[in-house]
């Protein structure tokens, strides 16, 4: 009886409403002093529900003194009221004001606790790939949330500077690559799902800063970064040597241009 009250409730019956329903699909038919004296209230407030009711077309009316109620088949009434929940709801669908899509922002992250709170919030989300672009430090910190995210299948790609990786097979950086950790800090850089990112610097020598953004520019960058640095290490292992015999001391130098850190008298 009570969980029937309830989902009638649910459906948008009054508490009075569902217990007058109720009660005359119990009895078959009844006056509203019939009802009113079976539920202990006043005649008015029956008198007035069961006008109502009747008006919405849930309860039918018998001619004659006294006037007798009498509720719809149970499949009828239901079957009404999902009718009715769907015209309701193809209106609210096509009549709803529909306002322009949200543009993505690029906003601040500080502090070490604002932007590992919004890391792990992001990683425990995550549902197909995580590029990871990190230094051994701040890998240690993501630890438990990366492996929980590859434990769920996500896909991980990851680079770590400055050690071994602090997750299984690790995509190593390129040899020489340019050191963030002199004077201004670590670079670090992640990407979620394609659709979400954070780049930012954290060190000893500075505060913990990030940019968070779900812009599809940014985030096809940091992709385009990672995959173009790993795609050129690859090349460097499968054939520096026959880059080296043939350019000579040339390819140094250009390896060295655009791959090595300045030295501290250029910077």
């Amino acid at each position: 009886m009570d969980q029937l009250l309830h989902h009638l409730r649910h459906l948008g019956f009054t508490e009075m409403e569902s217990k007058i329903m109720v009660e005359l699909a119990r009895q078959g038919s009844a006056s509203g002093y019939e009802v009113a004296k079976r539920l202990g209230v006043s005649r008015s407030n029956v008198y007035a529900t069961l006008q109502r009711l009747e008006s919405r077309g849930f309860l039918r009316c018998s001619a004659g003194e006294p006037v007798k109620y009498s509720m719809l088949k149970p499949e009828e009434m239901t079957r009404m009221i999902s009718d009715q929940m769907h015209t309701s709801l193809d209106y609210v669908e096509r009549s709803m004001p529909k306002s322009e899509p949200e543009k993505p922002v690029f906003y601040n992250v500080e502090g070490d606790k604002n932007v590992f709170e919004n890391l792990s919030r992001e990683l425990a989300a995550a549902k197909h790939e995580i590029v990871v672009d990190v230094w051994r430090e701040e890998a240690e910190l993501l630890r438990e949330d990366l492996q929980q995210a590859e434990a769920r299948g996500v896909r991980l790609l990851w680079s770590c500077e400055g050690g071994e990786g602090m997750v299984d097979q690790p995509l190593p950086f390129l040899p020489g690559f340019p050191s963030y950790g002199t004077g201004t800090g670590r670079k670090f850089s992640l990407v979620v799902d394609r659709r979400w990112c954070m780049l930012g610097m954290r060190g000893d020598s500075c505060p913990t800063q990030a940019v968070v953004t779900a812009h599809p520019v940014m985030t096809g960058l940091l992709l385009n970064h990672f995959a173009q640095e790993l795609v050129l290490y690859e090349l460097e292992q499968d054939i520096g040597d026959e880059l080296e015999g043939r350019y000579g001391r040339r390819y140094a130098d250009i390896a060295a241009r655009y791959w090595s850190s300045p030295a501290p008298d250029q910077e």
